[in-house]
């Protein structure tokens, strides 16, 4: 059993039964499957915190967009866990000695992009120095404290080119938008971190994600 905080246990839990939404894979099973790593860490003054990396410019899929670790899920992968983690290690340098998989979230769908997710989440028993391996896919890496991402100042909307309009947050100089902030919002609801904020303001999507 992980010895991780209970609040992030309980978190797990809830976030396993959490409803998909829009998100909702289609019934025929199509959609490529991937998976994403949700890494929270609680080592720091700060508060816990979530790992987040940011895309680089010349990617053919998210370019520039910040994002939970993770990827395509291999033939070689054992499942979405073992996806999720060796993508953070290649993304991040991320040290899986010091990482407890604490579980799994239902599986969601990117319309836009066709990509099946599994999001596993975990807890950073032991944190370690992480930083782009290849700079050509990562631009940077980043934790982000949940402090940060529940502050009404840093909460926006973010407007598609279809007009429909989605949680972002503004933090570390990134947009976090999309289906990465989808997911943030929904763990901020669940862990009770959420507080009012101004949906008022609503900014467009980046040029280079149209």
């Amino acid at each position: 059993m992980s010895d991780a905080p209970q609040w992030l246990r309980e978190l797990a839990v809830a976030a396993s039964q959490m409803e998909s939404g829009p998100l909702k894979p289609p019934a025929d099973g199509g959609g490529k499957p991937s998976a994403v790593l949700i890494l929270f860490a609680t080592d720091r003054q700060s508060g816990p915190d979530l790992l987040l990396i940011q895309r680089s410019d010349g990617l053919r899929h998210h370019p520039g967009q910040p994002a939970f670790p993770g990827g395509s899920i291999d033939a070689a992968d054992d499942g979405p866990v073992a996806a999720a983690l060796r993508e953070a290690v290649e993304e991040t340098g991320l040290d899986l000695a010091g990482v407890d998989v604490l579980g799994t979230l239902p599986e969601l769908f990117i319309p836009r992009t066709g990509f099946r997710v599994v999001p596993v989440l975990a807890w950073w028993r032991r944190p370690c120095a992480v930083a782009p391996v290849d700079p050509a896919e990562v631009a940077a890496v980043e934790r982000v404290p949940l402090s940060e991402l529940a502050d009404p100042a840093t909460r926006v909307l973010v407007r598609g080119a279809s007009g429909y309009a989605s949680p972002a947050f503004r933090v570390r100089g990134m947009l976090v938008w999309g289906f990465t902030a989808l997911i943030i919002d929904r763990l901020l609801r669940l862990g009770g971190w959420e507080r009012p904020w101004d949906a008022s303001t609503v900014v467009d999507v980046p040029m280079r994600a149209r």
